[in-house]
């Protein structure tokens, strides 16, 4: 990110996707889907602390199997009658270059985690895109059905966000 970046920001959602993969059948296998959007916001003051917060809609997960997506978001793991959203705070972030090391909390199914993650930040016309990774264990936000046990525990989530003047 350049100096020219404070102020307030918000998430471009035609140009943000949020995904994620997860071991499945023992390892064998590896799940990927999407979230049905993203949306959300940040601000960088004046002394370059970083604050935001993206939502990712859970409601409208797909993974291409409609059988699967149902189930990802019943009570077993997203419960998204009741939690529609996953919801990404970011409390505190360190800038070095154009990677940024946040730190923050996740929130789904009604369940809160912290949550560490490294970001890549892309320059654009008064833009910018971050990319960033971060692996979530379900187990702590309640979603502990594991048939078999098939699945394991935790899931890689990548979210690239395109941010733009607010």
């Amino acid at each position: 990110m350049s100096e020219n970046t404070t102020g307030a920001w918000v998430v471009d959602p035609a140009a943000s996707t949020a995904t994620f993969a997860s071991k499945t059948f023992w390892g064998l296998a590896t799940v990927r889907g999407t979230f049905g959007g993203v949306s959300g916001s940040g601000t960088v003051a004046e002394d370059g602390t970083i604050s935001g917060e993206l939502i990712l809609d859970a409601s409208k997960l797909d993974t291409k199997n409609k059988k699967r997506d149902e189930h990802l978001r019943s009570k077993d793991f997203f419960d998204t009658e009741q939690h529609p959203s996953v919801v990404l705070r970011l409390s505190s972030a360190k800038q070095t270059g154009d990677t940024i090391e946040g730190t923050g909390t996740i929130e789904a199914a009604g369940k809160t985690q912290p949550l560490t993650f490294t970001a890549k930040a892309d320059d654009g016309d008064d833009s910018v895109t971050l990319t960033a990774e971060a692996t979530v264990d379900h187990r702590a936000l309640g979603m502990t059905w594991n048939q078999f046990g098939m699945l394991a525990g935790v899931a890689k989530g990548t979210v690239t966000a395109r941010f733009v003047r607010a």
